[in-house]
């Protein structure tokens, strides 16, 4: 059975943070949730910085999304292997996410609102 998805406006200014770096910041998150897992803020592309992101080889195919392209992020002093993914085609029911970025969070990623 496929879990209930939803994406709606994510209220408030976003920022994502890499390394100390602000990556972008914006006003138009989108914030999906998927069944039982924690909810995932997506980032309009044209507001992050894209030079601190490089397109990988890497890719995973979720049935109720679609097909996800990854990139990882470059810092001065580290390179985060697949941090980022976005669905470049993204099924029907979540066409919002399209041209939105999505970060995996931890100790060298945040994603908080501010």
């Amino acid at each position: 059975m496929a879990p209930k998805i939803t994406v709606t406006a994510a209220p408030g200014t976003w920022v994502v943070r890499a390394g100390g770096a602000v990556l972008g910041e914006t006003k138009n998150a989108l914030e999906l949730v998927e069944g039982d897992y924690p909810p995932v803020i997506y980032f309009p592309r044209e507001d992050i910085a894209m030079a601190f992101l490089d397109a990988t080889d890497h890719s995973t195919h979720c049935p109720w999304k679609g097909d996800a392209s990854y990139f990882s992020i470059v810092t001065k002093s580290t390179t985060l292997e697949n941090a980022v993914w976005s669905y470049e085609n993204p099924t029907e029911e979540v066409a919002r996410i399209k041209d939105h970025l999505a970060f995996y969070t931890g100790d060298q990623v945040t994603v908080e609102r501010v």
